[in-house]
This record gives C-alpha cells, sequence and structure tokens, in this order.
C-alpha cells in the first residue's frame, strides 16, 4: 500500500511541477520543456527531477539554472496546492531523452521514405 501513495504522489507532484514551470517568468525557463522522470525520496525530504528539452541539452541546462535558482518559489507554490507536511527539496538534472527520441523517430522516418522509394523501382 506504501508504494501505491507514493507513486501517486510523484504523480501528483509531477503535475503540479509542469504546471508552475509554466507559469514561471525566468527567461532560462522556455522552449518545450518537459518533466521525464520524478524519483521521491520515501520521507519526502529529496525529490529529484529530470528535466528534458526540445530544444537539446543545452536549453536544459539552461532551464535547470533557472529552475534551481527558483526552488524557493516553486516550493511556496507547491505547498500552496498540495499542503504537504514536509516540503522536499529540489535537485533538478538536465536530460537529453526528448532530443534524442525525436532523433530516433526523424531516422526512422527517412528510413521509412527510403524504403518507399526501393519499392517503386
Amino acid at each position: 500500500m506504501g508504494s501505491y501513495r507514493a507513486s501517486r504522489m510523484e504523480e501528483d507532484m509531477k503535475r503540479e511541477l509542469s504546471d508552475i514551470m509554466r507559469s514561471l517568468k525566468d527567461p532560462r525557463v522556455t522552449g518545450l520543456l518537459s518533466i521525464v522522470k520524478l524519483e521521491l525520496a520515501r520521507d519526502l525530504s529529496h525529490c529529484k527531477v529530470y528535466i528534458s528539452s526540445m530544444d537539446g541539452l543545452e536549453a536544459a541546462k539552461n532551464a535547470v539554472k533557472g529552475l534551481t535558482s527558483a526552488s524557493g518559489f516553486i516550493k511556496r507554490e507547491l505547498n500552496s496546492r498540495m499542503k504537504l507536511r514536509k516540503l522536499p527539496e529540489f535537485q533538478f538534472v538536465a536530460d537529453d531523452s526528448i532530443q534524442h527520441s525525436a532523433d530516433i523517430s526523424r531516422l526512422l522516418e527517412n528510413l521509412s521514405k527510403g524504403g518507399e522509394d526501393h519499392g517503386a523501382v
């Protein structure tokens, strides 16, 4: 039963963090950002948030800098939305999985176009 509660808490926190990220006015936190993964400690003391950007790893690293500087605001907003007893300390980590999957999709699309050309000849 404990793992169900923890996973539900992670999903709720992920949804609220995504909404808070959209409302930030920091110029470093722009573009298509996504929370790829969220690891919440069982005692809610630490939360590791993996951030990915469609613009690449450098954009994700800049977003992580902006999110780190806004972590106090993020914690306050999260507390007002979720009413938690204990707020975790956030650690934001840049990830390039969105760009990587877009590259794979582009390669597969190019292969399928190339396969159609071979079938016509």
